[in-house]
């Protein structure tokens, strides 16, 4: 977010917002405006909560209480969003629950709203169906744990396992440029290293097919 606001953007939409708190913490620069997308009652817990403890955004916040299987992309633009302005895009932590077609669909309309000069983080899992599998099977082990804590959710009920496009080459492929890093690679750039026993309980190759893509719109 903070690279392109440094390349004047000055619009950003946070999909599948949750409890992310960046229209919070950021120094924005003025005049930016960060939209929120996530279901009504998601987005009034965090609202409240945030009011409750004093917290204030640190630009213009602006909620679009939608569910990502409906038009969110309608909701976006009555929000306010303008398709002629670059817009900066999160869709993190978000692809592994969308079902293969749906991940194309959320492209394509990302796609459709951004202008040239617009940017997208976003994630990649190469080798799809098996990364996702054996991360599933590892939060299948975390979850029993937190169920001695009373944590009842299944969360791997959530997970789509399936043949997917590569993030990076469906993107490169619809009019952006792209890069991808491994967690090794983000590691690297601030010299640290991945811990010895990181793949100690799981297969050492599903660290590797976790990447971390940027994307800029040409």
């Amino acid at each position: 977010f903070m690279a392109a606001a440094a390349d004047g953007v000055r619009q950003a939409v946070i999909l599948a917002s949750g409890l992310d708190a960046r229209a919070y913490r950021l120094q924005w620069p003025a005049g930016t405006t960060v939209f929120e997308i996530d279901q009504a009652q998601v987005i009034d817990f965090k609202t409240t909560t945030l009011a409750e403890l004093g917290a204030a955004p640190t630009a213009e916040r602006r909620t679009v209480p939608v569910d990502l299987r409906h038009d969110w992309p309608a909701a976006l633009r009555a929000a306010g969003l303008d398709p002629i302005k670059p817009t900066a895009w999160s869709a993190e932590g978000l692809l592994p629950f969308l079902p293969p077609d749906a991940q194309d669909r959320l492209l394509d309309n990302i796609t459709a709203l951004s202008a040239p000069g617009s940017q997208l983080a976003t994630e990649n899992l190469r080798g799809a169906s098996d990364t996702i599998q054996t991360m599933a099977d590892r939060i299948r082990a975390v979850t029993e744990q937190w169920r001695e804590h009373g944590f009842d959710i299944e969360m791997t009920d959530l997970w789509y396992v399936g043949d997917r496009n590569d993030v990076v080459d469906y993107l490169s492929g619809h009019g952006w440029t792209t890069s991808a890093s491994s967690i090794a690679d983000l590691l690297a750039a601030q010299g640290l290293s991945l811990p010895a026993n990181a793949g100690a309980d799981a297969k050492p190759e599903t660290i590797s097919e976790l990447q971390y893509v940027t994307a800029k719109r040409t």
